[in-house]
């Protein structure tokens, strides 16, 4: 069975260990195309995740593949630069492996970031919207990475997720973007499998069941994040217009060049989060 262990998340702490002293407060997953977040972190210290024992590595153009330990904003922070997701191949327990560790290492919130294509017609490339809530649909059908042995170091075998996203979290990000003239759209998430994108037909399935923003990430991550007690707060950068009517191609190369517009909003946004913790 491909489950993690206490013993597999103990072995990659030790040897994130080996590289850097740092004791995370906050931790960080960034999207295809957000890596700039990462390239501002202060006195960083620079792990390839390929180094680390068990790691999921990604493989997606737009996932660099580090584990960037450092400072921002006065909090030491440790910053994943790129995800890997279920589509590569990856169980989805080796997902929740750097979730884990973070929670190992004493990291007591997350930021998520994806890059998500727009389900909500009102949504346009380039904008950021906040994950109030998400649909499981991956887990609902029993794609989860809690499946398996419960970890009951980490959590219950039973973790409530009625609140996945920190209302606090949540209030702090509206008021950075109200006060920073930000524009931030709230919605729901959705994660599918993918790696395919999604038929005209599936969208209008997502806006039926009341879907904002789609994407293949994030979900399972906040998941593993909720059962060890983490704070989450999710915002997704919108890469792609809802394709509702069949008249649009969506493409890789779009959701990466909408990223470079993406990145700064959202680095603010982090940041003024970051200060008032």
């Amino acid at each position: 069975m491909d489950f993690i262990t206490l013993e597999d998340i103990d072995t990659a702490t030790r040897a994130i260990g080996e590289y850097t002293s740092l004791q995370p407060e906050v931790g960080m997953i960034l999207g295809s195309g957000l890596g700039l977040v990462a390239e501002v972190v202060e006195g960083a210290d620079r792990i390839p995740v390929e180094d680390i024992p068990g790691w999921p590595i990604p493989t997606v153009e737009g996932h660099a593949g580090y584990l960037v330990c450092g400072n921002l904003e006065s909090h030491p922070v440790l910053v994943l630069q790129g995800r890997a997701h279920y589509y590569e191949g990856h169980s989805m327990s080796k997902i929740g492996l750097p979730i884990r560790v973070m929670q190992r290492m004493g990291v007591e919130i997350l930021v998520v970031t994806n890059a998500a294509g727009a389900v909500n017609p009102d949504f346009a490339p380039g904008e950021l919207m906040l994950i109030i809530d998400h649909i499981n649909l991956l887990g609902m059908a029993g794609l989860t990475p809690l499946r398996g042995p419960n970890l009951d170091t980490f959590g219950p075998r039973f973790p409530d997720m009625s609140q996945a996203y920190d209302r606090e979290l949540m209030n702090l990000a509206r008021e950075v973007a109200r006060e920073g003239e930000i524009p931030l759209h709230e919605g729901i998430y959705i994660c599918l499998g993918g790696p395919s994108f999604e038929t005209p037909a599936d969208l209008r399935f997502l806006k039926g069941i009341g879907v904002d923003a789609v994407g293949m990430s994030t979900v399972p991550e906040v998941t593993i994040a909720r059962h060890g007690g983490m704070r989450v707060l999710g915002v997704s950068g919108i890469s792609n217009k809802a394709n509702l009517d069949g008249q649009t191609i969506t493409s890789h190369e779009e959701v990466l060049a909408a990223g470079q517009v993406i990145a700064p909003m959202l680095l603010a946004l982090i940041r003024g989060v970051l200060r008032r913790l």
